[in-house]
């Protein structure tokens, strides 16, 4: 089993890093390789919407974007960390997820996926929530602790003294192992769910294009 972990935050010692060690030392334990990649300090752009991917079968821009897909394709589950900025992810993060979830070749269907979110008070439920619509849109399993996947602290270091926090990232990367793990006996005994062709519709009516 292997987990990739995107760490979105430009401080590479900061408090969701200390949310990520927590998640690390838990799936080490359990025997789960894990491999963190740290996104903050890279130069990332946003999607040009070229649809150049669908010819490539990779994003037209060759940087860390394609270098995460083929990580991706290799785990059984990711998790995206993030420090919250005005109630939402950190941009450069969002830049990666808006072209790694479009231009990825391969189906992610029942890879196991979760999110956390670092912030000093307020704004976790949120982020949370926009980082876990990367995950159900793209037919993965997300796993869940026993409460949000939020750690707080303002001052670098702080996360560390958020027991329920850190508490709720072990309980998370135990569940994870588990659901991995259930979904590979799965897999072997039931294979994938059915996928039908998708229908896509629209609100606007061609018949009524002028």
């Amino acid at each position: 089993m292997k987990v990739l972990i995107i760490n979105g935050s430009p401080r590479k010692n900061g408090n969701t890093s200390i949310a990520v060690e927590e998640l690390v030392k838990t799936f080490t334990a359990e025997g789960v390789e894990t491999e963190v990649c740290q996104t903050g300090t890279r130069d990332i752009r946003g999607c040009i919407a070229c649809n150049r991917c669908a010819e490539l079968g990779r994003c037209v821009f060759d940087d860390m974007v394609n270098e995460a897909a083929e990580k991706l394709r290799e785990a059984d589950g990711l998790i995206i960390a993030s420090p919250v900025y005005y109630a939402s992810a950190n941009g450069t993060l969002i830049s990666l997820l808006d072209r790694l979830f479009y231009s990825a070749p391969f189906d992610m269907t029942m890879k196991v996926g979760a999110a956390v979110t670092v912030a000093r008070r307020g704004g976790c439920s949120s982020t949370f929530d926009e980082l876990n619509k990367y995950l159900s849109i793209s037919g993965m399993a997300i796993a869940t602790s026993s409460y949000w996947n939020s750690v707080h602290g303002r001052e670098q270091g702080e996360a560390a003294y958020d027991a329920e926090g850190l508490y709720t990232m072990r309980e998370l990367a135990r569940n994870m192992t588990f659901l991995m793990r259930s979904i590979a006996l799965g897999r072997e005994q039931y294979g994938l769910p059915l996928r039908e062709e998708k229908p896509y519709t629209h609100f606007i009516r061609d018949d009524l294009k002028k």
